[in-house]
């Protein structure tokens, strides 16, 4: 019998090493390794939506894989694919890893450096148990959840420069496209998602910060939901401050691997100071947009903010999308040079700035209510698409790649010009 192996491994020379001893094992059929967490699910969950036998019978993850790191993925691929026989690959051989291991679904552990004698016997055990499972389960039994969804956070450079405004409107803008969306709120000193929309909810993210495992139960307790907010999920910072402080990076995986789960997007707003809890989430996004205006102080600061992530090896300047809000076409900063300043990729709608059309909304609270026809809802809309958070219309393939939307934005709508 032929063993389809994955590796999941992050570093190039790390990863051919691993893929050239696999591919000595007997019977073995390595598969190209994916170099991240996000790629390894979704390359699962691609081969799981078509069969069950086309998943492989090994996954091996590497200790460094990221951005999620290796118990957790390990936890969620044998929680979402549990006829996948997972076998972490670690240069710790302590008794505690191999309880931890255990305890998050691993079916072996091999250390580095790596010997052909233990990795061939773990992988056989490995792929032996996954037999037996997918001979247990039977051809119709569904065991597979689908893909996970996509996660989108948004930033501000500075305090006011409308973060949660943006967060808002394209969360609603991918719920009214027809995608299942949550909106998860990690200013978790001064979160005003719940300002914005005019609710009301006793609980929030505190509630899951001591819980290890979270279940869809556990989730829809804590979520507010309902046409007053849309229809948009949401997951609402403490009223609170103070316990902000419950709330640690490890929680916030947990919850976002969670919330990835049950939701086809998940737009999360971090607010604008950077602490443990929303750098994981920044960390783990799919798509990271960072939130400035067209003047020198606030450029200052989102050249800041990139520099502080990348120093912290959070995100990379070029992995970051940066949106101009409150755009003027005759300022002297326009997108381009804040693309230039930033070194990040600024996206091409850039929010005018009428804050007129706004006032009335904001002051009630309620910005679910903003008119269709406000230039600015239509602008923010239209970022959403680009984003590629919102149901797209089946579009003819171009010369040199897949169709994002061209110059228009979903629902129809046309970007502005920078």
């Amino acid at each position: 019998m032929t063993t389809r192996i994955l590796p999941a491994v992050g570093d190039a020379d790390a990863a051919r090493s691993i893929t050239t001893l696999l591919s000595q094992l007997p019977d073995a059929e390595p598969a190209p390794h994916v170099g991240d967490s996000t790629s390894l699910l979704d390359t699962l969950a691609q081969l799981a939506g078509e069969s069950l036998d086309e998943l492989p019978e090994v996954v091996l993850v590497h200790e460094r894989i990221g951005p999620v790191p290796a118990l957790e993925l390990i936890r969620e691929v044998a929680m979402r694919f549990p006829a996948v026989g997972v076998i972490l690959v670690t240069a710790d051989a302590s008794q505690g890893l191999y309880q931890a291991a255990a305890d998050s679904g691993a079916r072996g552990l091999v250390t580095l450096p790596l010997s052909y004698e233990e990795l061939a016997q773990r992988v056989q055990a490995a792929a032996a148990w996954s037999v037996g499972v997918r001979r247990h389960l039977g051809q119709g039994a569904d065991v597979l959840s689908g893909p996970g969804g996509r996660v989108v956070t948004v930033s501000g450079a500075k305090g006011g420069v409308g973060t949660t405004l943006i967060a808002v409107q394209i969360a609603l803008a991918a719920q009214a496209s027809g995608m299942s969306t949550a909106l998860a709120d990690l200013d978790l000193q001064a979160g005003d998602v719940a300002s914005y929309l005019d609710v009301q909810h006793r609980r929030s993210i505190v509630d899951l910060a001591g819980i290890q495992d979270i279940t869809p139960r556990v989730l829809q307790d804590v979520i507010y939901s309902g046409d007053k907010a849309g229809n948009v999920s949401l997951l609402l910072a403490p009223a609170d401050g103070e316990r902000a402080e419950e709330v640690n990076d490890r929680s916030v995986r947990q919850v976002i691997s969670a919330l990835r789960n049950k939701y086809q997007i998940v737009v999360i707003d971090c607010g604008t100071v950077l602490n443990t809890a929303n750098a994981a989430a920044i960390e783990m996004a799919d798509t990271s947009v960072l939130v400035t205006t067209p003047d020198v102080i606030t450029v200052r600061a989102a050249k800041r903010m990139v520099g502080l992530w990348n120093r912290l090896q959070i995100r990379k300047a070029e992995e970051t999308v940066t949106v101009v809000n409150r755009y003027i076409r005759n300022t002297e900063i326009q997108p381009p040079l804040v693309q230039k300043i930033t070194g990040t990729r600024v996206a091409g709608v850039a929010i005018p700035s009428n804050f007129k059309e706004l006032q009335s909304a904001v002051d009630a609270g309620r910005m679910q209510d903003l008119e269709a026809r406000a230039v600015v809802k239509q602008a923010m809309w239209a970022l959403a698409g680009e984003l590629d958070i919102v149901k797209q219309a089946e579009q003819p393939e171009r010369a040199g790649g897949r169709s994002k939307g061209g110059d228009r934005g979903s629902f129809g709508l046309r970007k502005p010009r920078s």
